[in-house]
C-alpha cells in the first residue's frame, strides 16, 4: 500500500515514496530487539556521508550480504569476505565501514557473553523510555554523547554522536518527530 502523500510529516519525509513509507513504518518506532538494534546501528554507519535514502535502496543487499545481520556469522568474517564485500554492488563498498561492520559483530557478541544485552544496555542509557526531544532537531545530543563513548568502550567503532543519534532517532529511543508530523504525539503532562 503507497503512502498517502497528503499527509502531514515530517520535513525529510514529505516526497519521496521510499521516505514517506520509512518516515510511516520504521523511523521512530521503539525496537527493543537486540538483533534488530544491531543491523539498524550497522545501516546507520554506512549511512555516514551518505542519504539515507542511499541506504535504504540498498537494505535488501546489506541482508544478503551480512548474513542476514547474524552477528555471530558476520563476527567469523575473515579476509575473503571484506574482499567480496568489497566486490558488491548491492552495498556500500568502504573497507573502513565493513571492517568496523565485522569488529561491531565480535564487540556485540563480547557483550552477550559477559551477559550484557545490547537492547538492555541501549534503552537503559535512555532510561527505558524514549526520550522526548521539545525542540528542534539536533544532529547529536548529551546523550548521543554517552552512548557514544559507551558503545566504543565496547569495541564498537563507526559510532559516533551524529550517527550514534540517528539510530537513537531510527529505533525509537529519542522521538524526534517534527510538530506538524501526524506522529507527534507529545508525552503526557507536555
Amino acid at each position: 500500500m503507497s503512502p498517502d502523500p497528503t499527509r502531514p510529516r515530517c520535513q525529510w519525509a514529505q516526497t519521496d515514496a521510499m521516505m514517506m513509507a520509512y518516515h510511516d513504518n520504521e523511523w521512530g518506532q521503539p525496537v527493543h530487539d537486540s538483533r534488530q538494534l544491531w543491523e539498524m546501528l550497522v545501516l546507520e554507519s554506512f549511512q555516514a556521508g551518505l542519504s539515507w535514502r542511499t541506504i535504504l535502496k540498498r537494505r535488501e543487499g546489506f541482508r544478503r550480504a551480512f548474513a542476514g545481520f547474524d552477528p555471530d556469522s558476520v563476527a567469523r568474517f575473515g579476509n575473503a569476505d571484506i574482499t567480496r564485500l568489497l566486490a558488491d554492488p548491492g552495498i556500500i563498498r568502504a573497507r573502513a565501514k565493513i571492517v568496523a561492520t565485522i569488529g561491531n559483530a565480535r564487540a556485540y557478541i563480547a557483550m552477550r557473553d559477559r551477559g550484557e544485552d545490547f537492547a538492555t544496555f541501549a534503552w537503559g542509557m535512555v532510561g527505558h523510555v524514549p526520550v522526548h526531544n521539545p525542540g528542534p532537531v539536533q544532529a547529536s545530543s548529551p546523550l548521543s554523547h554517552a552512548m557514544s563513548t559507551a558503545l566504543r568502550a565496547r569495541g564498537f567503532r563507526f559510532v559516533g554522536p551524529v550517527t550514534v543519534y540517528a539510530w537513537m532517532q531510527a529505533a525509537g529511543m529519542i522521538h524526534d518527530h517534527e510538530p506538524g508530523c501526524y506522529r507527534h504525539v507529545l508525552p503526557a503532562g507536555e
